[in-house]
């Protein structure tokens, strides 16, 4: 990886990972986006119109040739998960385990406000009906993505979920991700990617119920109808390509550090990895295991080409300077490898996931640990949150007033609406006084 240490060096490589894949900035690339934007648009009223017929055909084109199943029939998600491999179904359920184990502590509590018996005002928290969340099923498949999603939803109480995944080549589902989802109660599943299963799950078909939330990562196409899609349901987040930030003093292993940006290198040609160091002598040794490493990994073309276009060793003058600069990237996944890691733990304040020492890499979370692995990207860190109970809930007032607090309050709220010009918000609250 490019080893840069010039300020101005440095801002423009965040401003290209932050609008990779399209990015947080909409107009950027924009003849490129406008003709993705006008492909999704059209697969979306396609769809619309369409319907079933839409979607299939579109799975024809752009998934397979022929599809086992449309819907997957719920006695075959029963035997995925009965015939798939002990073990892997065991390490899932003790992944399983853990994740309820966290997201459950994130359960809200209605809650209500007296005034004595004159004023009682409330919050209610309500789970949504239905939620859609799509695994993809591109250059991997991820059924840990099945877990990550279904299970807050079901915390939250979620009634039904439905969920969509690309078929493999052949046309058949993916096994694993059959066994997943069995595993965590979804209700039922689609073989159908891309724009036009976001598409049916926001609007609806004979078959695909409409849902009120659509969860989970996908491609640029995804991505785009999510966006476009916004509105007529919710979304969790538009998210965009995997990331990891490494901060590291002298003392970090080259060895560990190499592993870790390479772990999420592999993800796609996209992904971005970055290590912020104060030592010039630990950015060329990583270099040198980054290159011993790449010899042997499965998915080195994958992993080459991100690191190449979107991967950097930046040189810090101190961890302090480390730290601003891992706040302005807000980066997705956040390792810190120092000698004392949880004193950067309350300064890191823009990160989607925080991994704390060296036995804290990131696969570590996106598996096993326990907190969500949805995170936000693209910068988005500074504003978006994790995926979690929270997602999957929707939250209402209630408010009730005695003809006593009512009338106590009546003059300020007159003296406002008509401030505002609005008469008829003060002539309803006269007309009450006027009895």
């Amino acid at each position: 990886m490019r080893i840069i240490k010039n300020k101005s060096e440095i801002d423009d490589f965040i401003v290209n990972i932050n609008i990779r894949g399209g990015g947080i900035f909409e107009n950027t690339n924009n003849e490129n986006n406008e003709a993705i934007k006008q492909i999704v648009t059209d697969i979306i009223n396609d769809v619309v119109k369409r319907k079933d017929e839409a979607v299939k055909e579109y799975t024809l084109k752009f998934d397979c040739v022929n599809t086992q199943y449309y819907r997957v029939p719920d006695e075959v998600l029963s035997q995925a998960l009965q015939e798939a491999d002990k073990d892997f179904i065991n390490a899932l359920k003790r992944c399983k385990i853990n994740i309820e184990a966290f997201h459950e502590k994130q359960k809200n509590e209605n809650y209500t406000v007296r005034q004595g018996n004159d004023i009682i005002l409330k919050q209610r928290i309500t789970p949504l009906e239905r939620v859609g969340i799509y695994v993809p099923g591109g250059t991997a498949a991820y059924p840990s993505s099945v877990l990550m999603n279904a299970i807050p939803a079901k915390i939250a109480g979620v009634k039904e979920i439905i969920m969509a995944t690309p078929p493999q080549k052949d046309g058949t589902p993916n096994p694993d991700i059959l066994a997943a989802a069995k595993l965590c109660g979804v209700d039922k599943v689609f073989l159908c990617g891309g724009a036009q299963a976001i598409a049916a799950l926001a609007t609806g078909t004979e078959e695909i119920p409409r849902v009120d939330k659509i969860v989970g990562p996908g491609n640029i196409y995804v991505a785009t109808a999510k966006r476009l899609l916004y509105g007529i349901i919710d979304i969790d987040m538009i998210a965009g390509p995997s990331e990891i930030l490494i901060i590291a003093d002298e003392k970090a292993s080259p060895r560990y550090i190499a592993a870790d940006l390479l772990s999420q290198a592999e993800h796609d040609t996209l992904a971005s990895a970055v290590l912020i160091t104060t030592s010039k002598e630990l950015a060329e040794d990583v270099n040198k295991e980054l290159s011993e490493q790449l010899k042997t990994l499965p998915r080195k073309s994958i992993a080459e080409e991100s690191l190449s276009n979107y991967g950097a060793v930046i040189i810090a003058d101190d961890l302090e300077d480390a730290v601003e600069l891992a706040n302005g990237i807000s980066p997705e996944h956040c390792e810190v490898l120092i000698i004392n890691p949880f004193e950067l733990e309350d300064k890191l304040i823009n990160v989607g996931s925080l991994f704390l020492g060296e036995y804290a890499p990131e696969p570590l979370g996106d598996y096993f640990a326990g907190p969500n692995h949805v995170l936000p990207t693209n910068g988005t860190a500074r504003f978006f949150s994790p995926l979690g109970v929270d997602s999957f809930i929707k939250k209402s007032n209630s408010i009730y007033y005695s003809k006593n607090a009512f009338e106590a309050a009546a003059d300020d709220i007159m003296l406002i609406a008509q401030r505002e010009g609005l008469g008829a918000h003060a002539n309803s609250i006269k007309v009450r006084c006027e009895n």
